[in-house]
């Protein structure tokens, strides 16, 4: 899948979720996965990994909506494309290869990876581990289930950024999911931050658990995740 490489390793964790509540398409949200690849990628080795292994679907509506250069470019970049077929099964990784851990959004998370035992293993061994656990937009929905050390829910008394109610009516998908993500990170005993207005950049970083609101969030959870491995957060 790569060739062989003295660099650290981040590990992506994809969706493999191809349909949600309603039946209705979903899968993991474009933009949230190229902005933080691209601002890693140049320091950092990056194996892909889902439920279900190779090829995890991309949500055709993001593909569309969001055609910047680093969307585009993470579509037809033959490495991008060598990973994204050759994605591991979550089985079939573990948190002692790899220096941080990176959930991309969509509305796929809250289908599979909420509830995915390999996942909520994998979480809980990164952040007990000290190594920084991020995700944004949705993505955060992967650590519902997750206790840190003292065996608390990973959110309880820890600042955390996701998509927020309001984002999730003006897209008119709070019926697509079952259950908005605000919500539970409150109900876990999260403090909720969100950004001023919907749609604008907000990110949370609390100890090694790096959380971002939505797409305009991705590449800045991908530089915190850069600055933190770097020191320099």
């Amino acid at each position: 899948m790569s060739t062989p490489s003295n660099r650290q390793k981040i590990l992506f964790i994809f969706t493999s979720a191809t349909k949600d509540v309603l039946g209705q398409p979903t899968g993991w949200y474009l933009p949230e996965a190229a902005h933080p690849y691209y601002v890693l990628a140049p320091h950092y080795d990056i194996d892909f990994a889902a439920p279900a292994g190779p090829n995890p679907p991309v949500d055709q509506y993001s593909v569309q909506t969001f055609t910047d250069d680093e969307s585009v470019k993470f579509l037809k970049d033959d490495v991008v494309k060598n990973k994204l077929a050759n994605a591991f099964k979550l089985t079939d990784v573990k948190e002692a290869d790899y220096a941080a851990v990176f959930y991309p959004g969509g509305h796929g998370p809250v289908i599979d990876l909420a509830t995915d035992p390999a996942s909520i293993k994998l979480s809980s061994d990164f952040f007990q581990a000290g190594k920084p656990t991020a995700a944004v937009c949705h993505g955060p929905a992967v650590f519902v289930n997750v206790l840190d050390s003292n065996n608390l829910p990973i959110f309880k008394n820890r600042t955390v950024a996701g998509f927020s109610n309001v984002e999730e009516e003006l897209a008119g998908k709070t019926k697509n999911v079952p259950w908005l993500l605000e919500d539970k990170i409150l109900e876990k005993g999260g403090t909720y931050v969100k950004a001023s207005e919907p749609w604008a950049e907000k990110i949370a970083v609390d100890g090694n658990l790096i959380t971002g609101q939505n797409p305009a969030s991705a590449k800045a959870v991908g530089v915190a995740i850069l600055r933190q491995l770097q020191g320099t957060l």
